[in-house]
């Protein structure tokens, strides 16, 4: 009896007919354009697009990726066939002992199994792992993750899963492990430009690691900027380090400067260097008015102290030194890009204002304040700010008038 046109109409949005499917499409958008439409989640939506015209009965697939980041071990992104997109999932390195993780397909593989397959269609189902009866629950019927192995040794996984009653031919699968090599080559590149990013972001700051990345890499090379700086050193940091064990600085350091570098980056600063105790960052003004760098630095200052604060009523409780600060905020024109010997450079600020920033913060404990700022930063903000008179700074040729805020800030 001939297939009613409704029926044929379903098994093409699902994809449960058994027509012979081939990857050779597949295969040559692996090969080139797919290396042009960005990373893992837009190459994942892309391949599963071709594999589903081609015949493929995909219901869901993902692609399961290990990294090289501070906080997170890998990121799983996993395509449904009902949106046609990919969703992004972070795992954080502490995951690894949990029991999602443990009892999971990606766990298996990671730990030598050399592929997992599950029919879920049959009677009993292959119920092995927990991720198995959402997806029954969904209507899966077959689900198969992969090994894929870096050429650095690291192991990844892709899986598949189908809705098609019967699950997955062995052709299928055949045909689709066929594309495994080229995927692999294409994923290894994605996920080395991705650690690239994540490392530089780490050890130099978003904004120049996007300029280092972008070819700034030449010693010298660099542009004149205006920007707003901000200066800060944690208070009897000698004394702190006789008087704590070694772990116990380095948690409160740590801890001072999440409270510091956590503020300047939700403001959209740029962090640039971590010296000892004290802390470089930079708002540039870019093509925004000059106000709004500044601004932009002020408020991140009020929010570290009021964060500083809060630590400290944590670390009162505990029953552990209180941590205080002197920050300072300056306006000015700086150097912004590489200096250093030939083989190793480092993308900073240089100038007088640097050494200006960095002498107002001295001041701090001198004026019993906080926070400081110059004249420069308080003409270009426009929040007021309160006058403490002229200093001498060791090093400055001119004495500068100090500001702070009308309320005075703890720390």
């Amino acid at each position: 009896m001939a297939m009613s046109a409704p029926r044929k109409a379903a098994q093409r949005r699902t994809g449960t007919s058994r027509g012979r499917f081939r990857a050779e499409t597949a295969s040559a958008w692996l090969i080139g354009e797919a290396r042009t439409v960005g990373g893992p989640r837009a190459q994942l939506e892309g391949l599963c697009r071709r594999l589903l015209g081609a015949g493929l009965p995909l219901y869901r697939a993902s692609f399961n990726l290990q990294t090289l980041h501070p906080q997170l071990r890998a990121q799983s992104f996993v395509w449904h066939r009902a949106t046609g997109d990919a969703v992004v999932y972070d795992h954080t390195r502490d995951a690894d002992t949990s029991p999602e993780y443990l009892t999971s397909p990606i766990a298996a593989i990671l730990g030598g199994a050399g592929g997992v397959r599950c029919r879920l269609d049959v009677d009993p189902p292959q119920l092995d792992y927990p991720l198995m009866h959402s997806l029954k629950a969904e209507g899966a019927t077959d689900y198969v993750m992969m090994p894929i192995s870096f050429g650095d040794g690291a192991l990844n996984a892709i899986s598949w899963a189908t809705d098609r009653p019967g699950g997955f031919t062995t052709e299928e699968l055949g045909e689709v492990y066929s594309l495994l090599p080229v995927l692999t080559l294409l994923l290894e590149v994605a996920v080395a430009r991705k650690i690239a990013n994540n490392v530089l972001d780490t050890y130099i700051g978003m904004d120049a690691a996007r300029r280092v990345l972008a070819g700034e890499i030449t010693r010298g090379s660099g542009e004149t900027i205006t920007a707003a700086l901000w200066y800060c050193d944690l208070r009897g940091f000698t004394a702190l380090s006789e008087a704590l064990p070694r772990d116990d600085i380095i948690a409160s350091l740590n801890e001072y400067f999440g409270c510091m570098a956590g503020a300047v980056h939700a403001a959209g600063g740029s962090v640039l260097k971590f010296m000892g105790d004290g802390m470089l960052a930079v708002f540039p003004c870019g093509n925004a008015p000059a106000c709004d760098a500044a601004g932009a630095a002020l408020a991140a200052a009020v929010a570290a102290l009021s964060a500083l604060d809060d630590l400290n009523r944590a670390r009162v409780a505990a029953g552990k030194p209180l941590l205080h600060t002197g920050l300072a905020l300056h306006y000015g024109d700086v150097m912004y890009g590489n200096i250093g010997a030939a083989d190793r450079l480092d993308f900073t600020v240089i100038g007088p204002a640097v050494n200006e920033v960095a002498r107002v913060e001295r001041m701090c404990r001198e004026v019993e304040q906080p926070l400081l700022t110059t004249a420069a930063f308080a003409a270009a903000s426009s929040d007021e700010m309160v006058p403490l008179g002229t200093f001498a700074l060791r090093g400055v040729a001119t004495p500068q008038e100090l500001f702070t805020l009308p309320t005075e800030g703890t720390s």
